[in-house]
């Protein structure tokens, strides 16, 4: 690997004399947005410092012309083009205007990226996973042992499958106890919890959280969806109590539960309320999801809006909003979207659906860390359900909702400003 970063470092002082760099761009004109991030992290991992042009042009690529990075932009089909010294000049002093809405961003390091995921995880089970294969971003998986062990500060960025923190298995009781995919889950659970120690999976599940938690209080970065957002939270805020029905955990819930929430030890949402029947499909009332169940939105209707941030004031949550449109069509989960009214007012919300005034994707910052939740299972399968099979992401090469989660795995690698109050 040495001796490859070497020639193309040396490739780079040969190329330097024609004065020429490649530009990806990230609009409409793009042939597959997905790879292209593919493409500025193998960059990365090769050594090389590339820039991201915020706000130009969709959020476009600039890169040093080396053969071997237009070799792979064919191989991997991503539209680019070359551009003479005159022209990125030109393009640098349009972003560079104080009344344009851009800004430059270096990207010099690929981050050391971990997605938390059960081994048993079915094809269906996250997308994050199927993108980053689909893009070709190197990753490492982990799950509760390696957490639990203390290998988190290897990494610096963690994407969380669509995990329960509270214990509760996903609330699947009433619709699939019988069936086998939901045994095995509750016997590996059951079986990790011993073997670490834990009477109980709760117990396993929010020792695991609390790690997570000191992970983005030291630096690190953490990203999750569906039941991966609210679930960590209500884990957290339920440490002093018993929240699981003996359906779960063979005893009681705690009857006071509700009153011994602490909202203080939560990212994002405070002051919300547990649904404690085991029976029913849903943590809390958090998500909004059951207004999609009353029909009071409907597909043809159910989008979200990107807010458009200050690129030179505000580059974080301008870097994470980078995408070719503004309006993303809506996708279901077991969590799909959150409830303004439960959100912490340090909260920063970078995607809402206005049609109903709830939050799709929201960011913040905790000790030297930052996290994101983004609501939803899979940006381009509106409801999916277990067994079903997994998307092909070679039909959706352009697609934005998947565009807003590798903006989050390149999140780590830039030099970052803080957002200015």
């Amino acid at each position: 690997m040495k001796k490859y970063i070497l020639l193309l470092l040396t490739t780079l002082s040969l190329f330097n004399c024609f004065s020429t760099q490649l530009l990806i761009p990230m609009d409409n004109k793009q042939s597959n947005h997905l790879k292209a991030y593919g493409i500025a992290f193998w960059t990365l991992e090769n050594g090389l410092t590339i820039e991201w042009l915020l706000n130009y042009r969709g959020g476009s690529f600039l890169m040093p012309h080396l053969k071997t990075i237009e070799e792979e932009l064919i191989i991997r089909g991503v539209k680019y083009e070359v551009l003479a010294e005159g022209q990125v000049n030109q393009i640098k002093s349009e972003i560079g205007n104080p009344e344009v809405n851009m800004e430059i961003v270096q990207l010099e390091k690929a981050p050391k990226i971990a997605v938390y995921s059960p081994p048993n995880k079915q094809p269906w089970d996250d997308a994050v996973t199927m993108v980053l294969e689909y893009a070709e971003i190197k990753y490492d998986k982990i799950y509760d042992s390696a957490i639990v062990m203390g290998i988190l500060p290897k990494y610096d960025w963690l994407h969380l499958h669509h995990e329960d923190f509270t214990g509760q298995y996903g609330k699947f009781y009433a619709s699939a106890a019988g069936q086998q995919w939901y045994q095995e889950q509750v016997k590996l659970a059951e079986s990790n919890a011993k073997m670490l120690g834990f009477k109980k999976v709760s117990q396993l599940k929010l020792a695991v959280a609390k790690n997570l938690k000191n992970f983005v209080f030291g630096g690190g970065f953490l990203f999750t969806m569906c039941s991966g957002t609210d679930s960590f939270d209500i884990g957290l805020s339920a440490e002093e109590t018993d929240i699981c029905d003996a359906l779960f955990d063979g005893d009681r819930v705690d009857p006071n539960a509700q009153s011994k929430l602490d909202f203080t030890k939560t990212f994002a949402f405070e002051k919300y309320h547990l649904n404690q029947d085991p029976m029913v499909y849903e943590y809390s009332d958090i998500d909004a999801s059951n207004l999609r169940e009353k029909r009071i939105i409907t597909e043809p209707l159910d989008v979200f809006t990107l807010f458009d941030f200050s690129a030179k004031w505000d580059v974080v949550p301008t870097m994470l909003t980078q995408c070719h449109t503004n309006t993303i069509k809506g996708f279901m989960g077991q969590t799909t979207d959150f409830h303004k009214v439960f959100i912490k007012s340090n909260v920063l919300i970078l995607g809402e659906n206005k049609a109903i005034n709830t939050a799709r994707y929201i960011h913040g910052e905790l000790g030297q860390g930052t996290w994101t939740f983004y609501g939803g299972h899979d940006p381009e399968d509106y409801q999916h359900f277990v067994g079903d099979p997994e998307t092909d992401l070679n039909l959706h090469p352009n697609s934005p909702g998947y565009r807003l989660i590798l903006n989050n795995i390149l999140f780590p690698a830039a030099k970052k400003k803080k957002r200015k109050t």
